[in-house]
C-alpha cells in the first residue's frame, strides 16, 4: 500500500512538471547531407568524367526564412589529362520564397577547380547568379556568367537558359525531363536535352536518363544516391 502511495505521488509531480521538450518550437534551421554515384558525370550534356564515374556528394543549410547556403564536389578528369586536377567543387547561397502558386530561387554559385588550370595557363574558376521559378512541376531557370567560364577566353556575359519538368509516376517513380541551351560567348554555343526516371529502393534513389546535344553523341547514364 505504501509503495502505491509513492507511487502515486510520484506521477502527480512528474505530471505538474513543465513539458518543454514537446512544446519546443520546431527549429527553423535543417541541415542535410547528399551522395550520389554515377557512371558518366554529365553537365549541361557533356561529360566531365571523359565517360568514367563519380562519386559526389554535399551538405546543404537552410533557413525557415528561406535563406540556404551548400557545397558540392565530385571527380572530374577534363581540365587535366594527367589526372592531377580531378575535382570540381562547388559552393552556393540564395533566397526561395513564394508568390502566390509560384516558387522562386535567386542565388549564386561559384564553381572551383583546387590548383586546376585550363592548357596550365587559364583557371577554369566560374561564377554565375541565378534565377529560377517553379510551378506544378515546371521549373525555368536562367543562370549567368559573370566572369569567364569554365576557362574559355572572353567569355563572362555567357548564360544558360532551361526547362526542367518533374511529374510523380506512382509507384515510387519519377520521370524528368529537361532542355537548355549553354551560350558563349565568343565560343560555340549548343543545345542540350534530358529524359529520366528514378525510383526509390531500398532507401535509395536510383535513375536511368538518356543525355544528349546538338554537339556530341547521345549518353546513357545511371545514378544511385541517397539524401539524409
Amino acid at each position: 500500500m505504501r509503495l502505491s502511495i509513492v507511487a502515486a505521488s510520484l506521477l502527480s509531480v512528474f505530471a505538474t512538471l513543465p513539458t518543454h521538450a514537446a512544446d519546443a518550437p520546431a527549429s527553423p534551421h535543417t541541415f542535410t547531407g547528399n551522395f550520389n554515384f554515377t557512371n558518366n558525370y554529365m553537365y549541361r550534356g557533356l561529360t566531365q568524367t571523359d565517360d568514367k564515374p563519380a562519386l559526389q556528394g554535399g551538405f546543404d543549410y537552410s533557413h525557415a526564412s528561406g535563406v540556404y547556403a551548400g557545397t558540392w564536389a565530385s571527380n572530374i578528369s577534363w581540365l587535366d589529362a594527367s589526372g592531377k586536377s580531378s575535382m570540381e567543387w562547388d559552393v552556393y547561397g540564395g533566397y526561395k520564397f513564394n508568390a502566390g502558386p509560384v516558387a522562386f530561387d535567386v542565388g549564386a554559385l561559384q564553381y572551383i577547380y583546387p590548383g586546376a588550370k585550363v592548357d596550365g595557363v587559364t583557371s577554369a574558376d566560374t561564377t554565375e547568379l541565378y534565377a529560377a521559378a517553379t510551378w506544378m512541376g515546371l521549373t525555368a531557370k536562367y543562370s549567368h556568367a559573370v566572369t569567364n567560364l569554365f576557362g574559355v577566353e572572353d567569355s563572362k556575359g555567357s548564360y544558360y537558359p532551361e526547362l526542367n519538368y518533374s511529374a510523380e509516376l506512382g509507384a515510387g517513380f519519377t520521370a524528368s525531363a529537361h532542355v537548355g541551351r549553354q551560350h558563349i560567348e565568343k565560343g560555340t554555343s549548343y543545345n542540350d536535352w534530358k529524359l529520366g526516371v528514378t525510383k526509390e529502393v531500398l532507401g535509395l534513389t536510383v535513375g536511368a536518363f538518356y543525355v544528349d546535344t546538338d554537339i556530341s553523341k547521345p549518353r546513357a547514364v545511371f545514378t544511385v544516391g541517397k539524401s539524409f
